[in-house]
């Protein structure tokens, strides 16, 4: 999932019509910009999409003007596991029939929009639609709905604030009747100079359906992250994440909490 703040996409502004290069003329940015990095733990509105693992993530992105389009992808293990753990839930049942354990190994995002001012330096806007999808997921085996959602969203920034909404045009991420589930997001965003960023978020997940709050499937989660531009495309950060999700939905065919307190570490480089 192209979350949390691990995933950003790089807009740049793509000059309309011929140029004319002169000698001294700076060569012109590139609308497509790349990217690879890697995580200590893919934490996704704060819950783990790695079963609590490193992951390898990378992406495109590509902007005209005001629009822009991307797809982005990361190693996750949930989908996998969520069968591992239909499994030995069931395992002592009379005439049960295991479910194939193979899962999608990968989070494969596409994503398109248009961002810009409202006022000029002051306040800016972000909307688009966004689609998560699971290459060789088999959900209808455990009667869960297709994994592979689709979400509309939109954010204001005014100065270091940001303010953002995603709703779900699909069920969400498997859970039954979840369609018209919606994410808050309120982040800041503080320059402390010398490359270093200091990012605070809190976020609320609604999961909408009686299945949802059978299984108590909504929270909140919160995050704290410290990133470091070292230059020529090299990054880093730290972050510090917590929610409070619930223990028994949220956690691994093991029985560990994906939504735990945690510190996650990433890298990234983008060219």
């Amino acid at each position: 999932m192209k979350k949390t703040a691990l995933a950003t996409v790089a807009v740049l502004a793509a000059t309309a019509g011929p140029t004319i290069a002169f000698a001294d003329d700076a060569p012109a940015a590139s609308p497509i910009t790349y990217n690879i990095g890697a995580v200590s733990d893919y934490r996704y509105r704060g819950i783990s999409q790695s079963k609590l693992k490193p992951a390898l993530q990378g992406g495109i992105d590509y902007a005209n003007g005001p629009f822009y389009v991307g797809t982005w992808a990361s190693t996750i293990g949930w989908v996998k596991d969520l069968m591992v753990a239909t499994n030995r839930a069931n395992a002592g049942n009379p005439g049960y029939v295991p479910v194939d354990e193979k899962g999608a190994p990968v989070e494969w995002d596409l994503y398109g929009g248009t961002k810009g001012d409202i006022i000029k330096d002051t306040l800016t806007y972000d909307v688009g639609v966004l689609a998560y999808v699971y290459l060789g997921q088999k959900f209808h085996d455990i009667g869960m709905a297709n994994p592979d959602t689709g979400e509309f969203y939109g954010a204001l920034t005014y100065g270091v604030f940001t303010g953002k909404v995603s709703i779900s045009a699909t069920p969400l991420f498997g859970v039954p009747k979840s369609k018209g589930s919606q994410y808050y997001d309120l982040s800041a965003n503080f320059d402390l100079g010398s490359g270093f960023t200091l990012t605070p978020d809190i976020g609320y997940q609604n999961v909408t359906g009686s299945f949802a709050k059978a299984v108590n499937a909504s929270y909140s989660d919160y995050s704290l992250t410290l990133a470091k531009d070292f230059g020529k495309g090299l990054s880093a950060s730290l972050q510090v994440i917590a929610t409070d999700a619930d223990k028994v939905w949220y956690s691994t065919s093991t029985g560990k909490f994906t939504g735990r307190t945690g510190v996650v570490a990433g890298v990234k480089y983008s060219f």
